[in-house]
């Protein structure tokens, strides 16, 4: 009984522990929330991580990668079907990762492994509209905004950087870091000085000129 008692307690100590909610907002500098921004901190401490982790999905549909802004975890496996009834070819020249899936559809491309932080740009060589982005950060601990710039990530107990990323954002990563001590719930805005760039075009595909690569 003593033995079932002291494992529940245990149970409820190591929940308590990670039962820290960081709620936090991305505002512009015209003091609109930014959608779809990277939200990640990184502990003090280094971090035990498995050699592989699950694998995320990089979809290409109506001739735009989707989602737009993936997040994964470094040493993650990504997949990038082709949802399109024509093929794509899809690369990056990015030092993050560097790679090149020949002209493909459906299922055709093997999983690639991201083992290097950073940004990671997405193109298509048949459609050069085609712009996406993976962004690998070494914690597990991330998430992106909402239409309304929030998002929320929970954490353990500990000494943290809290970082924003964004490819619309110009103002240098150092200006939107912090560090922050976390024993209990808080909430956080992180403010963009500098001005965004544009939002990329959404292309029309009626008269796209490699419809034929079928």
């Amino acid at each position: 009984m003593f033995k079932r008692f002291f494992c529940v307690l245990f149970c409820l100590l190591s929940a308590n522990s990670f039962a820290n909610k960081v709620d936090v907002q991305v505002v512009g500098p015209e003091g609109v929330g930014l959608a779809n921004a990277v939200i990640y901190l990184q502990p003090t401490e280094p971090l035990e991580q498995d050699d592989l982790l699950e694998v995320a999905i990089m979809d290409q549909v109506d001739t735009q990668f989707l989602p737009h802004i993936l997040t994964v975890q470094k040493n993650s496996l990504v997949r990038f079907p082709n949802s399109d009834s024509i093929k794509h070819h899809v690369y990056s020249f990015s030092s993050a990762k560097m790679f090149e899936l020949q002209l493909y559809k459906g299922l055709q491309a093997d999983p690639l492994l991201f083992s290097k932080t950073g940004v990671v740009e997405l193109g298509c060589n048949v459609h050069d509209w085609m712009i996406g982005y993976i962004y690998v950060v070494d914690t597990p601990y991330f998430t992106q905004t909402d239409k309304d710039g929030k998002g929320s990530v929970t954490v353990p107990n500990g000494n943290y950087q809290i970082n924003v990323w964004h490819p619309r954002i110009k103002d240098k990563s150092e200006d939107l870091s912090s560090q922050l001590m976390i024993d209990s719930d808080l909430t956080k805005t992180v403010r963009i000085k500098g001005k965004l760039s544009p939002m990329i075009s959404q292309f029309e595909n009626g008269n796209d000129e490699f419809s034929d690569y079928e």
